[in-house]
């Protein structure tokens, strides 16, 4: 089996560190792999399953030779260098919102639209977190009958704030128990033991950007800019996994019965549908997990042909830095 030279622009960061463990873990065929991030954190070492790793000085010659470049930056970032890693012969498979609406880019989702990705002109763009588990559980139900509407409301971990919002919700929480001043940086309000129905900037229709991203992506993955679809993004005080409840509704009856049998047949996805007590996913459930999880499978009573389910996946893993490293399992020789 042929093996790849691999670089992680950001390696340092929430997403950069599970791009190394990801890597480990599906014995991606690596012939070297290097750590770029910035002067600060350039001379650290970095261990993991693969050994202990240095990191270096991120500069566009590192680009020279490489067959992978992971980008786990900022959308300004990957803007600039994206596309000289791709001058240099590297396929770059970027985390940002950079290129993810772009007409020549291909935004991929491998259980969904995997032949996307090889429609690369160099670069290959990872979409949004909440995007991905979606249309991971909704595709083989859109398979069998075209969804003609989505009400998706999410509930979101902090670690999709980076790190930086991980650490906020235990110093809040910390200082919360203590009776002490709560201080607010990453987030608008205070999210220890509460939800903030915001995340990203507002646009002009009163959607956040986050809110937008999920529509105009699946739009794009799925192929079909028919679908109606609203969202409702929200932050919630869990480190790990977002969680998100779906309402479709689909061109003619799917019923719940068959669409728990869709899924339990579909790659990749675990169902977990007991009307019991705990006998649906949570986020500890699926936190550093490679599947997507669905429960509370029902026939949505508000209109003749819906559904109502509920979706978690670990959002660092499957909603990025796997499914990164699934597309570019795509394109090698990785059986």
């Amino acid at each position: 089996m042929k093996k790849y030279n691999v670089a992680i622009v950001g390696a340092t960061g929430a997403v950069g560190q599970e791009l190394i463990r990801v890597l480990s873990l599906r014995k991606f065929p690596l012939a070297k792999l290097t750590l770029l991030a910035s002067e600060r954190s350039a001379g650290k070492t970095i261990s993991s399953d693969l050994g202990d790793l240095a990191v270096e000085v991120f500069s566009p010659d590192k680009f020279k030779g490489q067959d992978f470049v992971f980008f786990a930056t900022s959308g300004t970032h990957s803007k600039e260098f994206a596309p000289l890693a791709a001058e240099a012969g590297a396929v770059v498979i970027d985390n940002s919102s950079a290129f993810r609406l772009d007409p020549d880019v291909p935004l991929v989702v491998p259980e969904v639209n995997p032949q996307a990705a090889r429609q690369h002109n160099g670069i290959i763009a990872n979409p949004n977190c909440s995007t991905i588990q979606m249309v991971v559980a909704l595709n083989p139900l859109h398979q069998y009958s075209r969804i003609k509407r989505i009400v998706v409301s999410t509930y979101q971990a902090v670690s999709g704030a980076g790190q930086e919002g991980i650490a906020e919700l235990k110093e809040q929480l910390s200082a919360a128990l203590s009776n002490e001043t709560v201080n607010i940086d990453k987030f608008t309000k205070q999210i220890a033991f509460n939800v903030i129905p915001h995340i990203d900037v507002f646009q002009e229709n009163g959607y956040t950007k986050e809110e937008m991203k999920m529509v105009d992506e699946t739009w794009k993955i799925m192929g079909d800019s028919e679908i109606k679809i609203a969202a409702n993004c929200v932050r919630v005080p869990v480190i790990r996994a977002h969680s998100e409840a779906i309402n479709i509704e689909t061109e003619s009856f799917i019923g719940e019965t068959k669409a728990r049998e869709l899924l339990e047949s579909a790659n990749n996805i675990k169902v977990i549908d007991k009307r019991d007590n705990g006998g649906y996913p949570t986020p500890i459930d699926v936190s550093e997990t490679m599947d997507t999880y669905v429960g509370r499978i029902r026939n949505d009573i508000s209109c003749e042909n819906g559904l109502a389910l509920w979706v978690v996946a670990d959002q660092l893993w499957k909603g990025a830095a796997l499914n990164a490293v699934q597309i570019a399992e795509i394109l090698t020789d990785k059986e």
